[in-house]
């Protein structure tokens, strides 16, 4: 893949700790991606509406409207509904799991995670980028991802 087609990708994040948006902006950042963030659910729906990013990373638990909320509101319109949404959550049970396939989100990510996993799970979700043998560091990278996207299989 040409570093012009990651460079035209947009991605918005979506996290209340701070420390947490940092990182993840950087390293997405460091990987070429545009980022741009928001601290809460509310800010997460206008900057959507705003900006249409190519792909949203969205934290579950947050202060007021929390990433469940914000996704159904982002899902609820037409002109936003095709935008991928991956939640990045320290929340690894399998109920938490359920609630986020069943509020639209196309991923799910525990944290911390591993930003190579991450990565590919970005090119997987969108159309313009494929993932290549050369981005699998190695194969419990390719089950997890694996793992990770079962749902959004499951969905098609």
């Amino acid at each position: 893949m040409s570093e012009t087609t990651i460079d035209k990708t947009t991605v918005l994040v979506v996290d209340d700790v701070s420390d947490n948006l940092i990182l993840i902006s950087l390293s997405l950042q460091d990987m070429g991606y545009r980022v741009l963030t928001a601290s809460n659910g509310e800010e997460a729906v206008a900057v959507a509406r705003r900006a249409r990013p190519d792909l949203i990373l969205m934290d579950i638990a947050m202060p007021g409207l929390d990433g469940l909320g914000a996704t159904r509101r982002i899902r609820s319109q037409a002109e936003l509904r095709s935008i991928p949404i991956v939640a990045i959550t320290a929340f690894e049970t399998d109920g938490f799991r359920r609630a986020a396939f069943d509020a639209g989100f196309d991923g799910y990510l525990t944290k911390p995670f591993d930003f190579v996993r991450l990565n590919n799970l970005i090119k997987m979700l969108l159309p313009d980028q494929e993932v290549t043998t050369d981005d699998l560091s190695q194969g419990e990278t390719t089950g997890t991802l694996q793992d990770e996207t079962t749902e959004l299989a499951r969905k098609s």
